[in-house]
């Protein structure tokens, strides 16, 4: 197969996931399209190498990954804080879930890189332990305790990340089975 049809195949397929990470590493939507266009130019200098890889999505989430924690160290800024509250968005509420969407992004932007890589490699690109672990160089415990200690954190900035949705909750006089 042509190597640059090979690459635009991926860049279809898989660019979308590749924002949504970013989103959620970088927090903004400018800076999000930045680090995917870097990933996927770096990417694209080697994607004869990278194509013939058991896992090239790994490889290029890897790059996005890499690319995102020099950017953090480099331009550490500061997210202000916000009260989440025990607001939950109604159902069929739009602007509610929006705003609960933007909070979670602000309380992933303030917990330490590590562990944002790895809620955000679980929950937004759903890998498992030994997958997190293999593309960060990292032992399969140190990826739990990761994930452990984040949402913690995320729980102790949103409390209704703790809370089971109330449609979740039964209703009094009802029984579940």
């Amino acid at each position: 197969m042509d190597p640059a049809k090979d690459f635009d195949s991926f860049v279809a397929t898989r660019s979308g996931t590749l924002f949504r990470g970013a989103l959620v590493l970088t927090g903004s939507r400018e800076a999000a399209e930045d680090l995917v266009q870097e990933t996927l130019e770096r990417a694209c200098g080697r994607w004869r190498a990278i194509a013939a890889m058991d896992a090239p999505d790994a490889y290029v989430r890897r790059i996005m990954v890499n690319l995102a924690n020099n950017r953090w160290k480099r331009f550490r800024r500061v997210v202000p804080q916000h009260d989440a509250g025990d607001d939950r968005p109604a159902p069929g509420d739009d602007y509610g879930r929006v705003d609960s969407r933007d909070q979670l992004v602000r309380a992933l932007q303030r917990l330490p890189i590590g562990m944002r890589t790895v809620v955000v490699l679980r929950y937004f690109h759903d890998l498992s332990d030994a997958e997190i672990a293999e593309d960060l160089r990292i032992s399969p415990s140190a990826v739990r305790s990761q994930l452990t200690r984040g949402l913690e954190k995320l729980r102790a900035q949103i409390p209704a990340l703790s809370e089971p949705p109330s449609s979740a909750r039964p209703r009094k006089g009802t029984q579940t089975r």
